[in-house]
C-alpha cells in the first residue's frame, strides 16, 4: 500500500490554473453560493475534530494543524492558545484577522523541530491533498506528545455519493459560472481516495477510530478519524528511510 507513494498530482488545464488562486480562495471563504452550502455541511468535519476542546473554558492542550489554509478551524476552537499550523499556501493566511491566534507557522510538516511536542495533531479536509501522506502521518505520530491524538476529518472521496454530491452543487456552479470541468480540479486536488487515507492511519496507529456523516463508510459525505497510540517503530522507520532517499 505505501508503494503507491508518493503521487504525483495531475497538471491543471490553463484555463483552470489562470483562475486557481482567485476560485481556491473564494471556495475556501464560502464567498460562492455552492461553496456557502458546502461549508455548512462541511461544518460537521470542523465540529468532530474540535470536539475534545469545544466544552473546554482554557484547554492547555498544544495544537498543531495539518492544512490550516484560510484558519476557519480556529473559529471552532476560540479557547485553544497554543496553536501551530502547518499551511504551504501562505495567499491563504497572510491577510487573516486570526492569524495573531497562531504561535508558530510551518510551510511543512518536516520543519516542525523533531523536540515539540503536540497534544493534538487536526487535519479538516487536508488529508486527501497530500501527495506523500506516510510520510505526513508518520511524522505527525513522532510529534504526538503521550496520550496525544491525530483528530482529522475528510470526504469520503472514492465513494458514489460524494462524487454525486460535488458534482450537483460545486461541479455544476463552476461548469456555468466558467465553462470549466470541475472535475479536473477535483482530480488535481484529490489525490487520495478516503480508503486509501484510512490504511495509512492504521498502519501508523494502533487504534483508529471512525465516524462517518452518512449511514456507513460507502454511503457518506465525510469521516473523522480519531488516532491514538502511534506505533511509533513504523514512524522511525519510515522516517528514516525517508532520510537517506
Amino acid at each position: 500500500m505505501l508503494g503507491n507513494f508518493p503521487k504525483t498530482r495531475p497538471p491543471l488545464p490553463k484555463e483552470i490554473k489562470e483562475i486557481y488562486l482567485t476560485y481556491y480562495k473564494s471556495n475556501r471563504e464560502g464567498q460562492i453560493t455552492a461553496s456557502s452550502l458546502a461549508q455548512r455541511m462541511e461544518s460537521w468535519m470542523h465540529r468532530q475534530v474540535a470536539n475534545d476542546v469545544a466544552n473546554h473554558p482554557c484547554p492547555a492542550k498544544v495544537t498543531l494543524e495539518l492544512g490550516a489554509g484560510t484558519l476557519n478551524q480556529i473559529r471552532y476552537e476560540p479557547n485553544v492558545r497554543l496553536y501551530d499550523i502547518v499551511e504551504p499556501f501562505t495567499e491563504l493566511y497572510k491577510k487573516s484577522p486570526l492569524l495573531k491566534r497562531v504561535r508558530n507557522v510551518y510551510s511543512n510538516i518536516a520543519e516542525v523541530p523533531s523536540s515539540s511536542r503536540y497534544d493534538r495533531i487536526t487535519s479538516i479536509a487536508t488529508l486527501e491533498h497530500v501527495c506523500n501522506l506516510p510520510k505526513v502521518i508518520a511524522q505527525s505520530g513522532l510529534l504526538l506528545a503521550e496520550n496525544g491524538l491525530l483528530r482529522a476529518s475528510i470526504p469520503s472521496e472514492g465513494t458514489l455519493l460524494w462524487a454525486l454530491g460535488w458534482k450537483l452543487t460545486t461541479g455544476l456552479e463552476f461548469k456555468l459560472r466558467y465553462g470549466l470541468d470541475y472535475g479536473l480540479l477535483m482530480k488535481h486536488e484529490h489525490v487520495n481516495t478516503a480508503r486509501e487515507i484510512e490504511q495509512v492511519l492504521d498502519y501508523f496507529f494502533k487504534k483508529v477510530k471512525c465516524k462517518v456523516f452518512g449511514l456507513s463508510k460507502s454511503i457518506s459525505l465525510y469521516r473523522y478519524y480519531e488516532c491514538r497510540n502511534p506505533r511509533i517503530e513504523r514512524c522511525f522507520e519510515f522516517s528514516s528511510l525517508l532520510s537517506v532517499r
